[in-house]
């Protein structure tokens, strides 16, 4: 699935692309810019490479969920 990085004033938001992060673009400011997407196959590994991009270090989850592909009609829905 396709996540992207938003910069804006206040900080950054990272979210998906699509339908599925509407909400979440809805509540950024005006001036907010588009900085950067990167597909992913489940919310570690968008995470990691989230991480990897801010130079953040590596990231690190606790639940065992985050290993798990995102589900096939999460993946239609962007499409």
């Amino acid at each position: 699935m396709k996540h992207e990085l938003w910069k804006e004033a206040q900080g950054y938001t990272f979210c998906f692309a699509g339908p599925m992060g509407d909400e979440a673009r809805g509540m950024m400011d005006s001036g907010a810019e588009l900085i950067w997407t990167v597909d992913a196959n489940s919310h570690l590994e968008a995470m990691t490479k989230y991480y990897e991009f801010m130079d953040w270090g590596a990231y690190k989850s606790e639940f065992v969920q985050d290993k798990n592909r995102y589900p096939n009609d999460w993946i239609e829905t962007q499409k």
